[in-house]
């Protein structure tokens, strides 16, 4: 199992930070650079949650998203690349003008090449993820 994690400071308040990432309109795959309108399926949406499959050809998964005032939990049903179980953990913090937003990716390899894949994030993760996730919440890479 792979752990990630990391922190930006949006310039967006948490209520909007919060916005943009539980927005699953057809607009997503517009907003985050990881996500193709080919891969991206809603397939249920409630009012604190939602399941969806979102990302490439090369990287997709099926995931469940559940959120309160503050903090955002995905958990992975399904993946091209890596086990179910794992996922990501947004925790929103008001900072100044703008929210502090601490993530956490877990990822529970299912084969060789997702273990591969799992013992590089440490690595090149923090830094990749946190430039991919600065323009959607608007922070500084």
């Amino acid at each position: 199992m792979a752990v990630v994690r990391f922190h930006l400071v949006s310039s967006l308040r948490p209520a909007e930070a919060m916005a943009v990432l539980t927005d699953f309109s057809a607009s997503r795959a517009q907003v985050w650079p990881s996500i193709d309108a080919d891969h991206f399926t809603v397939h249920e949406l409630g009012e604190n949650w939602a399941e969806v499959t979102e990302g490439t050809s090369a990287a997709w998964e099926r995931a469940r998203y559940e959120w309160s005032d503050s903090k955002v939990t995905v958990t992975t049903l399904e993946s091209k690349l890596f086990g179910a179980g794992g996922g990501w953990v947004f925790d929103l913090t008001p900072e100044a003008d703008g929210t502090r937003v601490d993530v956490e990716l877990t990822r529970t390899p299912s084969d060789f090449k997702g273990k591969v894949l799992a013992s590089l994030l440490p690595l090149v993760g923090p830094s990749s993820l946190r430039k991919s996730f600065s323009k959607p919440l608007r922070a500084a890479a």
